[in-house]
């Protein structure tokens, strides 16, 4: 089996050794720095693969990041595509203070779908969907709202 070479500069080597002993960290970025310290200390890849319990590919992959873009570029996750959250937490509040008012006339309570007519005619919320509505009030727990049913 052939091993998977690395030489940390003393630098790396010291900011690793930093890295894994204080910190908040994510568990895939410690298990990146005890492959790099384990990989600069000539252990063999299937002691790493079994103590770290990971597949040679994280191995493979950890050296190759850190001979590509440094040390950095090696412990860290990129930063992944996503949507930005349309509605931030003003509104999430607006929607939670609508619910724990009174009702519209002729409703005996909210629900789901009043809520999201309501909603609507807020100038920043004109097209927040049943589904955001009902997120919102998942998070901050208000209970009593029916499940209401599909329409």
């Amino acid at each position: 089996m052939h091993q998977t070479e690395l030489n940390l500069s003393k630098q790396d080597r010291r900011t690793v050794d930093e890295f894994r002993a204080k910190g908040l960290h994510r568990a895939r970025e410690f298990n990146r720095a005890h492959i790099l310290a384990a990989l600069d200390r000539k252990i063999p890849e299937p002691v790493i693969m079994q103590v770290l319990s990971v597949g040679r590919t994280a191995i493979w992959r950890t050296r190759a990041a850190y001979l590509q873009g440094g040390l950095d570029f090696a412990l860290h996750d990129e930063t992944r595509p996503g949507k930005r959250k349309q509605y931030e937490a003003d509104a999430e509040a607006q929607i939670t203070t609508l619910a724990c008012s009174a009702p519209p006339p002729g409703a005996q309570r909210w629900t789901i779908g009043l809520l999201t007519e309501a909603a609507r005619r807020h100038p920043k919320m004109k097209t927040i969907s049943r589904e955001t509505i009902r997120r919102a009030l998942k998070k901050t727990a208000i209970s009593g709202f029916p499940n209401e049913p599909s329409a």
